[in-house]
């Protein structure tokens, strides 16, 4: 029997690296799937130059886009905003949501517990599609899907999500 080579195209058990972003103020829950390749190599979200979330988050806010991490968590936390992945652990290739499967999910109880969320939304139809079938009925709450800021969603302009995302005001 030949051993299977994983390469870094072929699925493999990840375990989610980066710490969630909140604080007892923040009001918005912002919920991604899984971080992407990227997004595991610099250690926080949205970390793939392609993706659209800081620089459509900071024009709803009427703000630069921030930069750096330390940047990026101030940016997050001065406008009430939290944000983590609903998935802990599973097999995926590459960065492909569509590829997920043996799914562990977060406990957002940490989060919902220590801060006044007064509304969650998620960032595309994945993670839309794996808040109602594993969160929902835990935190007894509805998501509000946005469109996902992923260069994969080329579909959307720039403009167009940043209307979209404008409803997180």
């Amino acid at each position: 029997m030949k051993n299977k080579v994983l390469t870094p195209e072929a699925s493999a058990r990840q375990v989610h690296p980066i710490e969630p972003v909140y604080d007892a103020d923040s009001e918005i829950l912002i919920l991604g799937s899984f971080p992407s390749v990227k997004s595991r190599e610099t250690g926080f979200f949205y970390g793939h130059p392609q993706n659209r979330f800081w620089k459509v988050t900071a024009a709803v806010f009427g703000a630069e886009p921030p930069v750096t991490i330390e940047e990026k968590k101030k940016f997050l936390l001065r406008h009430k905003i939290a944000v983590w992945d609903l998935i802990h652990s599973c097999e995926i290739t590459g960065s492909s949501d569509s590829s997920i499967k043996n799914v562990v999910v977060n406990d957002l109880s940490l989060i919902l517990k220590q801060a006044k969320i007064r509304q969650i939304y998620v960032n595309g139809k994945k993670a839309f599609a794996l808040y109602n079938r594993y969160m929902k009925a835990q935190t007894g709450r509805d998501a509000i899907c946005l469109p996902s800021t992923s260069p994969a969603n080329a579909a959307w302009t720039q403009k167009k999500l940043t209307e979209a995302w404008s409803v997180i005001l």
